[in-house]
């Protein structure tokens, strides 16, 4: 009989650490989502103290397509996605819907070949949109939104393959990230020393970055939402996010880039109106 009653309080303590505790295996993975993984960070720091649940996060390793990683998700491999919405991703996983970039991802800059700054610089509006090629990942969420807008658009499955058509003339101009093309060129600055940051345009349409769980998930889902607006609430997310773009930040005061601004066909209905404040008042 004691050992029948200690194996059921073993059961219970072992039942109560799983409640209390657990490992999210998160995706995507790379420099330029590291801001991300902060905010979760933050968020599931937030948990901890408030609640008493420990959420810890390790990468998912293995470089896959973003579809896959859905598809992983809803799978059960992978807990926690950060990307842009759309209708089909609401459809198939749970959102959590709070805005992590605060817009910032919208806002696209463009990488070219040097030796194309000036003639970009003196093309109007009409001619950047209808004499430019311009090359992205095939699974982003800039190929349907250009494409929408009337700009001609080349893909490729192999982001890293971008990066030499760009260098070669396969394509006129890489739209990026504002927080990710600095990272991105410095990083690949011995292999392509004829990239360079175009200067004189930028587009932007409205695309907020979510973190996705799985439909069924929701006690993870209230979780990371609780957490997030408990550090929108004492401001510790606003501070992150000025720490971790300052320079971006600083560098918009003096830009002097035209900004092109385009609809966004793949916003579900009823997608909250981007607020910039945090970063382009």
């Amino acid at each position: 009989m004691l050992a029948v009653v200690l194996a059921a309080c073993l059961w219970l303590a072992g039942a109560a650490a799983q409640a209390t505790s657990r490992t999210l295996t998160y995706f995507p993975v790379g420099p330029i989502y590291e801001y991300r993984w902060k905010v979760l960070g933050l968020a599931l720091d937030y948990v901890r103290k408030t609640e008493g649940v420990a959420l810890d996060l390790r990468p998912y390793e293995e470089d896959v397509t973003q579809n896959r990683g859905i598809h992983l998700l809803r799978d059960g491999v992978i807990d926690v996605i950060a990307l842009g919405t759309t209708s089909e991703r609401e459809a198939a996983m749970r959102p959590i819907k709070i805005d992590i970039s605060r817009g910032i991802v919208g806002y696209r800059v463009f990488l070219i070949s040097a030796d194309d700054q000036d003639r970009i610089a003196h093309m109007d509006d009409e001619a950047f949109r209808t004499q430019l090629t311009f090359g992205l990942g095939s699974q982003w969420a800039d190929v349907p939104v250009m494409r929408a807008n009337g700009y001609t658009v080349v893909t490729s499955t192999d982001y890293d393959r971008l990066f030499p058509m760009l260098a070669a003339h396969r394509f006129d101009a890489m739209p990026r990230g504002v927080g990710e093309a600095g990272i991105e060129l410095a990083a690949r600055r011995l292999a392509y020393p004829q990239l360079a940051l175009e200067k004189t345009r930028a587009l932007f349409f409205p695309y907020p970055i979510y973190f996705w769980v799985r439909r069924n998930d929701v006690r993870l889902a209230g979780q990371i939402e609780r957490g997030l607006k408990g550090a929108l609430a004492d401001g510790s997310f606003q501070r992150l996010f000025q720490a971790y773009h300052a320079t971006m930040i600083e560098d918009m005061k003096h830009a002097t880039r035209r900004v092109i601004r385009l609809d966004n066909p793949l916003l579900p209905p009823g997608t909250a109106a981007i607020d910039t404040r945090w970063w382009w008042p």
